[in-house]
């Protein structure tokens, strides 16, 4: 048996080949879009790719599905109950997958989303020796059930189906089983994950709280518990995940623009987004652009700061602007319409940004009348400490709530480091706030100089 997990720690998503080392066939569950490595780990071992798996409609990235099959001519899979409207093998509760004396047997596991199955991986037609589990059960976790994937039902019935579907086809297997989950710490599909990508059964028997003895409805109440909104863009995910999409071609060229013809396709609507890293962007930018840097995870706050279906237009360097074009196709956004990779510092083009320190932040707040201090982050970092005054409006919801603040009164926006501000912070000020810094350092820095003045 054959058994490989792919991580992208920049999305936290992990997807997996699963082949018969005799025959050579093999199956690849929840890829992502850039294809290249199972097809490298598959040629590296004589394997032939006939099934790509998708363990749910997905709410958080957009799977490889389309791209694996163009490129091997494999069968695309999911769940019979999979609401999805292109054309796909639709697998049933206990059909088992035969590769050779490897076997896969579908369990469906609702509770995530309707359509989540479970995969466990077994050979010789012994007791499995791995599960692979989507997004029903995580390490240290379990999925959550409010997601988009389960529109037309509440979060209760949702957990409750998830309760059965751990109860009754998980944990009856063995402890010494491998559970090897979609998703790692980070992930906005649980509330606790681990930051570790393996376990087994009887470890997380052990510590997971969610598959502690309890009742259902004792099960409803602490898995529902703390959930938080999801990021607005799920919803743009879902859609497409549901649709289908057309393979992703990193190769096709992008047109390239000068800076008067980028700040002018962004008055226009498209969004300028500046993949740069932050004291690049503070020192001076296209007017109008906002900021998400590739340090960290990029493709989740860029989808955050976009519109549904706002076409983008690439600020950065030649190789920073591939590395996010690939990066945004994972999360689905293939509407990339050009790229502007020399800036012109004309005056009339560039704009710069304020950002202050916590020192400056402090006068700031004590000093200016009508100041709108808003917190970015989320809504259980916010409830550990804040700077005074502040509202929470979370990145991954902002652009549904700019409607809450004020475009003529200034702005203050923290979040932990700042690398979530100046992303909030670019996007208001592109939105039309006129008055609008960052705190440099981030709650972080607030503290330790709070810390230094209390000292002192």
């Amino acid at each position: 048996m054959i058994l490989e997990q792919f991580y992208l720690s920049c999305l936290s998503q992990a997807s997996y080949l699963v082949a018969d080392e005799t025959t050579g066939r093999a199956i690849v569950v929840d890829p992502r879009r850039d294809v290249e490595p199972y097809l490298v780990a598959a040629g590296e071992r004589g394997l032939r790719i006939e099934l790509v798996v998708l363990t749910h409609v997905h709410a958080d990235f957009v799977p490889g599905h389309s791209e694996l099959a163009q490129r091997t001519g494999a069968t695309i899979a999911m769940s019979e109950h999979a609401p999805v409207g292109f054309e796909c093998r639709k697998l049933s509760d206990g059909e088992v997958i035969v590769l050779g004396d490897v076997t896969i047997t579908v369990l469906a596991t609702p509770g995530h989303t309707p359509d989540s199955i479970t995969l466990a991986v077994g050979e010789h037609g012994d007791e499995p020796a791995a599960i692979l589990t989507g997004d029903t059960l995580f390490l240290g976790d379990v999925g959550r059930p409010d997601l988009l994937g389960s529109a037309g039902r509440t979060s209760e019935q949702m957990a409750r189906e998830l309760y059965r579907s751990l109860r009754d086809k998980i944990l009856p297997l063995p402890d010494d089983v491998l559970v090897y989950p979609g998703h790692g710490a980070g992930s906005a599909c649980g509330k606790a994950l681990s930051s570790e990508t393996v376990s087994t059964l009887g470890a997380q028997r052990a510590t997971n709280y969610a598959l502690a003895p309890m009742s259902e409805d004792e099960f409803v109440a602490v898995v529902t518990d703390g959930l938080g909104e999801p990021p607005a863009y799920f919803a743009d995910e879902v859609a497409l995940n549901r649709a289908g999409h057309r393979p992703f071609d990193a190769a096709a060229p992008l047109p390239e623009l000068t800076s008067a013809e980028a700040v002018a396709e962004g008055e226009a609507g498209v969004l300028l987004l500046d993949v740069r890293d932050d004291q690049s962007f503070t020192s001076g930018h296209l007017r109008g652009s906002v900021n998400v840097g590739l340090s960290g995870r990029f493709a989740e706050y860029a989808a955050a700061v976009r519109q549904s279906e706002q076409p983008v237009l690439l600020v950065g360097s030649a190789a920073d602007v591939r590395e996010a074009r690939l990066r945004l196709a994972r999360v689905g956004i293939d509407a990339v319409k050009g790229a502007c990779t020399g800036l012109d510092a004309r005056p009339e083009l560039i704009a710069r940004h304020s950002r202050l320190t916590a020192a400056e932040a402090a006068r700031r707040i004590e000093h200016v009348d009508g100041l709108q201090v808003v917190d970015v982050r989320a809504p259980g970092e916010f409830a550990g400490g804040s700077l005074p005054g502040a509202v929470n409006l979370p990145l991954i919801r902002l652009r549904t709530l700019t409607g809450e603040l004020d475009p003529d009164r200034p702005v203050l926006v923290s979040c932990a480091g700042g690398y979530r501000s100046i992303a909030a912070a670019s996007l208001l000020s592109a939105r039309g706030f006129r008055d609008v810094s960052d705190l440099l350092g981030g709650w972080a820095a607030w503290q330790s100089q709070n810390a230094v003045t209390a000292m002192g």
